[in-house]
């Protein structure tokens, strides 16, 4: 074990309301598991995390833990908070191949998952661990959704993934890679064969566009589709990121480690107003990442990106972002990639009935992940748009919940 986890263990202060917990979207018993570290009980330790949260091993290394658990901890107020992720990760990490995961009995019920990102991921490690039948439908090959083909692998190793699918097929689940549903296999066919239940968890694959001149040019790409295997990009030797968001600090960092020399990240407003975590910003300058602020992009060329200063303004006492006349110029670079954020793809919806959606193509949900339409529930980025991991995940847990409960009291009435 590193010297610096149980140093770090031991300087939790093992409050008696905690502030960490609250902090944590999840409710992690922080201090419950820290103490059985400090005890020497670790399978405890994990079996508690994991429960909690099957994708704790994730959360661990990909939350933000300066705005959740380690922002909460009351030792930050003076010096530095317990570092909740190190300890976090170290326990999940260990724990995970030696979790004893069997079902106490086989429920009648059969589930359909369609996605296996996140929320797809914790609802079949939750029902499947309750004795139910899963199969998960994946359109890629491999599972993990955004975990796999949204984070590089710095940031995620993507070994973590292939143990958590070993842990699903231990508990018998099903998974059926390289499936659309929606176009061939219908929502409708599911139900035919047999399905009691199913669960939308199919994310947000659909990057949104500036709509400004040259996004169709050969040297523009999107985040998401650069991110998904960047392998085969050739963005030559000076790369401009559109954005400000993790994701665009993951496009950025991978771009340097595939070979271009200079990359930089264009931003409309300024370094007090990016949405990226703050480490992530600070990796990104370890990395080599230049950023240019209040700089709107206008039109993409061949030789580079057109942008228009900005700057703000205070009108009626609020504060706007307005554009600098005459102050056109163009950022000369071999590619630009745009990281704008993303939405859902209408594959499924476009091919059922009674399933409800948003103008913005998100799926309408209750409060408990049911859909409009009987039978299909949903949660995670398609249902609120991107979100982190740990908030899929929580979601996720009272969404079994009510699927468990609707086949629970569709087998009682048919008795």
């Amino acid at each position: 074990m590193g010297e610096h986890i149980v140093d770090e263990a031991k300087r939790c202060l093992q409050c008696k309301k905690p502030k960490c917990v609250e902090g944590c979207p999840i409710n992690t018993e922080i201090p419950e598991f820290i103490r059985l570290l400090l005890e020497g009980d670790i399978n405890k330790s994990g079996e508690i995390l994991f429960k909690n949260n099957p994708l704790s091993v994730v959360c661990s290394l990909v939350c933000p833990h300066e705005k959740q658990c380690e922002g909460h901890c009351i030792l930050g107020k003076k010096s530095s908070p317990v570092q909740i992720s190190s300890i976090e990760n170290y326990i999940s990490d260990y724990s995970l191949d030696i979790l004893d995961l069997k079902p106490k009995e086989k429920l009648k019920g059969k589930i359909g998952i369609i996605g296996s990102g996140p929320a797809g991921i914790t609802i079949a490690f939750i029902l499947a661990l309750k004795g139910y039948d899963i199969t998960i439908f994946e359109a890629h090959d491999k599972i993990g959704g955004v975990l796999r083909y949204g984070i590089p692998d710095f940031r995620l190793p993507k070994n973590i993934l292939e143990r958590l699918k070993e842990k699903l097929i231990e508990l018998d689940v099903k998974i059926r890679p390289n499936t659309l549903i929606g176009p061939v296999i219908t929502v409708d066919n599911l139900f035919r064969d047999g399905y009691d239940a199913l669960f939308i968890g199919t994310g947000v694959w659909k990057p949104n566009k500036l709509n400004i001149k040259g996004e169709s040019l050969g040297n523009v790409h999107f985040a998401i589709d650069y991110l998904k295997n960047p392998e085969v990009y050739n963005l030559r030797d000076r790369v401009c990121v559109i954005g400000a968001g993790n994701v665009a600090m993951d496009v950025a960092r991978t771009a340097l480690r595939k070979g271009a020399k200079e990359v930089y990240i264009m931003y409309r407003k300024g370094r007090e107003d990016m949405s990226a975590m703050n480490h992530e910003i600070e990796y990104a300058k370890i990395d080599g990442v230049k950023f240019l602020f209040y700089e709107s992009p206008i039109e993409f060329t061949d030789e580079g990106v057109k942008y228009i200063e900005t700057k703000k303004v205070k009108v009626d006492n609020e504060e706007k972002l307005v554009n600098i006349k005459n102050s056109e110029s163009l950022f000369k670079c071999d590619s630009t990639i745009i990281a704008v954020s993303q939405g859902p793809k209408a594959n499924i919806v476009s091919n059922s009935k009674g399933i409800n959606t948003s103008n913005k193509g998100l799926v309408v949900t209750d409060e408990c992940g049911r859909t409009t339409r009987e039978g299909i529930f949903a949660s995670g980025d398609v249902v609120t748009g991107a979100r982190t991991v740990v908030e899929a995940s929580h979601y996720s847990k009272k969404v079994a919940k009510a699927i468990h409960e609707y086949i629970s009291n569709k087998y009682e009435v048919s008795k």
